[in-house]
């Protein structure tokens, strides 16, 4: 996989992470390349019930490149992706040892639930890991009622809530002034990468801050931050450092959402609409 720094990115405390600067992060695939280049990536999510989020999260994620995808998934839930998704590759989470190691990035969290396996699972998960993990929707839940779990976490893991899950995690907050320096003092003293959702999401990476520029009230719904879920990962899985991963990510979400208003309207749009525009989000940072 290629290497990636943050030295491609250098502004201030809270700057507006703007198109200039998304540009200057995306490296464009290479002609001589194969998948093995860019990387294979494990998403653990879905659940009875919850199966569209790990459908979303797989498919935001082969959209943005990944090389190769495992998703992790109850037995019973598998034809489900042979059938939607035959681009990624299937694992019984529930009767399968998973060998993390194996993997240049995971994914858990959507629509996991908050059953005890999941609890053991993203318990062993943590226990386990040396590469970067984004956690999401289930798995933040579960780290917010298991808060001894927390000191599990380690460096370089992304954390995606929205502002009622850092609340739930991190305390009560009057403002998301608030909720943004807390995440600034989170990211400087153990190394976290954490994306606070909402209008202009903030992502806060080595105690600096950067304001989203691209996105609208269309992504007010459920199923946009397994799409988030999936982008990060598969920018991970390329090699992408955390921070730089979770920053372009964030705009590419956003910009696909923009750019999917031309067929839509902010009430009318899907998560699908905001997937399928993704390539077009990609071929703007080459222009």
């Amino acid at each position: 996989m290629q290497a990636s720094n943050d030295q491609n990115f250098n502004q201030g405390a809270d700057a507006f992470f703007e198109l200039a600067a998304a540009k200057k992060c995306f490296r464009p695939r290479l002609a001589d390349s194969h998948k093995g280049t860019y990387g294979h990536a494990l998403l653990i999510a879905g659940n009875h019930g919850k199966m569209g989020a790990a459908v979303i999260a797989a498919k935001a994620c082969l959209r943005a490149g990944v090389g190769l995808l495992t998703i992790g998934i109850p037995e019973n839930t598998a034809a489900i992706f042979h059938t939607v998704l035959p681009e990624a590759m299937v694992l019984d989470r529930e009767h399968e040892s998973i060998d993390y190691g194996k993997y240049q990035s995971i994914g858990i969290g959507p629509g996991l639930g908050m059953d005890s396996f999941s609890i053991n699972q993203v318990t062993a998960l943590l226990e386990s890991i040396q590469q970067s993990v984004v956690i999401d929707a289930d798995a933040l839940n579960i780290l917010s009622a298991h808060q001894h779990l927390l000191q599990l976490v380690p460096k370089n893991t992304i954390l995606t809530p929205h502002p009622k899950e850092f609340d739930r995690l991190f305390g009560s907050f009057e403002n998301d002034a608030q909720r943004r320096e807390k995440a600034l003092m989170l990211s400087k003293e153990f190394g976290w990468v954490i994306v606070l959702k909402g209008h202009q999401s903030f992502v806060a990476a080595d105690g600096i801050g950067t304001l989203n520029t691209t996105g609208n009230a269309g992504l007010a719904k459920g199923g946009s931050g397994d799409c988030l879920t999936g982008i990060i990962t598969a920018l991970l899985a390329q090699g992408y450092t955390a921070a730089i991963a979770t920053r372009l990510s964030v705009y590419l979400h956003g910009l696909a959402a923009d750019l999917a208003l031309e067929n839509q309207s902010m009430e009318s749009l899907l998560v699908t609409d905001v997937i399928e525009s993704l390539g077009r989000a990609f071929k703007t940072l080459l222009c």
